[in-house]
């Protein structure tokens, strides 16, 4: 299936708002595609060794705001993962031939989600990062959600993104909590302990 492509320096997964403000002609002209089709468009990673080869599709939520001059403010939600086959440059933006994919066998124990979902909060908590006011359902797999709200950089979130299995997502996010989390634990005791001594004047 051909479907546009965004390319952008983030990773986008499956059930993730993304804010978008469009100001590019070519991507004026795309997104106005979408609206008009009600079609999604795929969002993949841009570094600088080029284009990921899996990505995910955003859907148009809403148009946040239209602009005089043609720019839009648009939320929309991260939908289906891909891999791209092939590229066509035919067009202003870029499209892609791509295939879907989803997860294969069972997902992540409720066991394994509440101990990833746990480590989760400890680190935004000791980062200063922002709970999430949407409710975790733990019935539910929560990786991607999680994933989305963690520091991880953009080659873990993608190796993350590629997994077809629920429950090796999960262990993954587990595991990169559980090696940052011992630094961030002595950076708290160490601003703890500095904070009952006495204050430079």
């Amino acid at each position: 299936m051909k479907i546009p492509l965004f390319p952008l320096e983030v990773v986008l997964f499956p059930e993730a708002a993304l804010p978008l403000h469009i100001f590019e002609d070519r991507y004026k002209e795309m997104i106005g595609e979408c609206i008009a089709g009600k079609i999604a468009f795929g969002v993949v990673c841009a570094q600088r060794e080029g284009l990921a080869v899996v990505g995910c599709t955003a859907e148009i939520v809403r148009v946040l705001q239209n602009y005089p001059d043609g720019r839009l403010d648009i939320l929309c939600e991260g939908a289906q993962r891909f891999e791209i086959e092939n590229l066509d440059n035919s067009r202003s933006f870029l499209q892609a031939e791509v295939d879907f994919f989803q997860d294969e066998g069972l997902p992540a124990s409720r066991a394994l989600r509440e101990e990833c979902t746990a480590l989760h909060f400890e680190v935004l908590e000791l980062t200063g990062g922002e709970r999430a006011n949407r409710a975790f359902d733990l019935d539910q797999p929560v990786a991607f959600r999680l994933a989305w709200a963690s520091p991880a950089d953009l080659g873990f979130r993608l190796e993350l993104l590629a997994l077809r299995s629920d429950a090796e997502r999960t262990e993954r996010l587990i595991a990169f909590y559980s090696a940052i989390l011992p630094k961030l634990r002595r950076g708290a005791q160490a601003s703890t302990t500095a904070g009952r001594n006495g204050h430079v004047m």
